[in-house]
């Protein structure tokens, strides 16, 4: 048998071909629907529930859509407790952290990049070490420490332990790592010292990097429940998160409605910073990898 004939034999039909080709997207996009629906299922439900009345939200069947939407329980949330004071204080924390985190991160990561000192590998392989220790495990030394210092139940209590970041710094030295030598030998040549290599040559081309650290920061220490419960107990220092447990009431008997009201609106700064950092987020993520 000639090799022509086998390869005809082989070959799907055209019409085996167009049904693969053509079925293929379809069951890409199906796909990422389902995805897309279960990840956005739960977002789905909150905003339904906020939008029922107290009565309507234990209904049974359940009902995606409410009959009579009302935005009783967002006012609600404004009369129970004081949230634009909440807000005020996550705003306050969670920014400052975030810029903290930016600086550290990448003064650390380009130390551990670049530079040339004594136990840097050591001292590299222990800042990853904290990656794997438990927040839970480092809390009680740490509000030890604050509160010799005088720091417990203030923001600032908050903000200072949060300022060293190991991701941070693992992502920045992986970062200025994939940068050219020769823009920094360049400047050494014209004269620059380490600071003005990194202040005026890597750190501009590291924005991307530090966007990555600073949104990331910030979406994960505007949810934080854990740290300001123990280490805030005045009500005018409270974060957003703990702010809005109050909603549930005494022995959790509040309005869900109410409750989820308040969840959507803490949602949203967090979103806004997500939409505004996306770009950069996703050309960091991008160039990190052409560099590479």
């Amino acid at each position: 048998m000639s090799s022509t004939a086998i390869k005809s034999s082989t070959a799907p039909s055209p019409v085996v071909s167009r049904m693969r080709h053509g079925l293929a997207p379809w069951a890409r996009i199906s796909g990422i629907a389902l995805c897309a629906l279960l990840t956005l299922g739960p977002v789905i439900w909150t905003v339904s529930t906020s939008l029922r009345t107290p009565a309507d939200s234990a209904d049974l069947p359940p009902r995606i859509i409410p009959t009579a939407p009302t935005l009783d329980a967002y006012r609600g949330v404004f009369d129970k407790i004081d949230i634009w004071l909440y807000a005020l204080n996550s705003t306050l924390v969670t920014g400052l952290i975030a810029a903290g985190q930016m600086i550290t991160a990448g003064l650390a990561g380009y130390a551990f990049a670049r530079l040339e000192f004594r136990f840097k590998k050591p001292l590299f392989a222990l800042v990853l070490a904290t990656m794997m220790v438990p927040l839970q495990v480092t809390i009680v030394p740490v509000f030890l420490e604050l509160k010799a210092m005088g720091l417990t139940d203030t923001l600032l209590g908050l903000i200072i332990p949060a300022f060293p970041t190991a991701f941070g710094t693992f992502l920045m030295r992986q970062y200025f790592l994939g940068m050219p030598k020769d823009l920094g030998e360049a400047a050494m040549i014209d004269g620059a010292g380490p600071w003005r290599i990194f202040r005026s040559v890597y750190a501009p081309l590291a924005a991307p990097g530090l966007a990555i650290v600073g949104v990331l920061a910030f979406n994960y220490h505007w949810n934080e429940f854990f740290r300001p419960l123990i280490l805030e107990t005045s009500s005018e220092n409270l974060t957003l998160p703990l702010g809005l447990v109050s909603l549930q009431g005494n022995l959790g008997t509040g309005s869900i409605s109410v409750v989820l009201a308040g969840v959507i609106l803490s949602m949203i700064p967090a979103v806004a910073v997500f939409v505004v950092g996306q770009r950069p987020l996703r050309e960091g993520i991008t160039s990190a990898g052409v560099n590479r």
